[in-house]
């Protein structure tokens, strides 16, 4: 099988943490061919999409030590073409590039792409939560967003409890995400220009209710194929607001308790629809908090908590994937071949 990983770039990945080279460490252990490009290599060239690409030289052995596997890489560098990928696997990290995705079009029917290009643009936003079915926000919090100072001000004034949540709407990995109260109304005007007028169109800001039990860390669930595969529970650092690891936070082991069993198949069939075939998803007390579809982490601490390996999973899947199309399209040329014989 022949795989590209869209990624970030080979020299920025922090081998003892990233989830992505435990997913191209799998792929190389199964003798497949992998190669990598970031979506700046991306380029056409007489109307085929192409990318500048590591490819990794294959070996009798490859390391089972990560570090070591990182460590001991090498690459052949040479431009390939889009379409002839089994697979394109989507890791880099947000925000978005639109323009990658544009390129991606063009081979879209031939190669599979997870997560799919039209489910990133749907879902590569805070929004994305809001468009799954809980009417009476059981597992969905209630979630404003504007542009408009005076509206989110009439948000928090109006709010039943007294402190909410505040993000930008293209943050991620938990920048800038601060707690707001009501007894610090008189401040929230300057820091709403601050966060939405930081450039000539401004900034879209999300207002969340509390989810009580916040302080005490949230739930990073990693789903495939729509099901639950690992899970562990983040705790943040003395004094702060955020669960991200890359904020301070700790993790331990979790396992999925009712509620949170009950979102999973709430949301499953949604994601896979969307083509969201691999997901991270935040959860606080039983509450949807975000659904990270680019390049969602944390392989490498649920392993080591739970002693599995992810990796096997979600290469067991793009494999089967694969398979499935490829014995689909074996199947219509033999079709094809008795009717023209016929």
């Amino acid at each position: 099988m022949n795989i590209l990983f869209l990624m970030d770039s080979w020299d920025k990945i922090d081998p003892e943490s990233d989830s992505t080279i435990r997913l191209i460490h799998e792929g190389v252990s199964r003798k497949h061919t992998v190669a990598l490009a970031t979506v700046h290599n991306l380029t056409m060239r007489e109307s085929s999409a192409l990318a500048f690409c590591q490819v990794f030289v294959k070996s009798d052995t490859v390391p089972a030590n990560i570090k070591t596997f990182y460590t001991k890489a090498r690459f052949r560098k040479v431009k390939l073409p889009l379409g002839g990928f089994d697979a394109i696997i989507m890791r880099s990290n947000p925000p978005l590039n639109v323009t990658a995705l544009n390129f991606l079009d063009s081979v879209r029917d031939d190669v599979f792409i997870m997560n799919d290009i039209d489910g990133l643009r749907i879902a590569n936003n805070k929004l994305y939560t809001s468009s799954f079915d809980d009417p009476h926000n059981r597992f969905i919090p209630k979630t404003y967003v504007s542009k408009t100072p005076d509206y989110l001000e009439s948000v928090l004034e109006a709010s039943a409890t007294d402190k909410m949540i505040m993000k930008p709407l293209d943050g991620y990995g938990g920048s800038g995400v601060i707690m707001v109260e009501k007894q610090a109304i008189a401040s929230f005007h300057s820091l709403l220009e601050f966060y939405i007028s930081n450039n000539d169109r401004g900034n879209y800001v999300i207002l969340q209710e509390y989810v009580e039990g916040a302080e005490q860390g949230d739930v990073r669930i990693l789903m495939l194929n729509g099901d639950p595969i690992g899970a562990m529970k983040r705790i943040p650092a003395s004094g702060e607001v955020r669960s991200n690891v890359h904020a301070g936070g700790s993790v331990v082991k979790h396992s999925l308790n009712k509620t949170e069993k009950e979102l999973c198949k709430l949301i499953g069939p949604k994601l896979v629809r969307d083509g969201l075939y691999f997901v991270g998803i935040d959860v606080i007390n039983g509450k949807l908090i975000e659904v990270n579809v680019l390049s969602p982490g944390g392989i490498m601490r649920i392993n080591k908590l739970n002693r599995t390996k992810l990796q096997v999973k979600v290469i067991d899947f793009i494999e089967n994937v694969v398979n499935a199309k490829e014995t689909i399209q074996a199947r219509k040329t033999e079709f094809m071949k008795a009717i023209e014989d016929a």
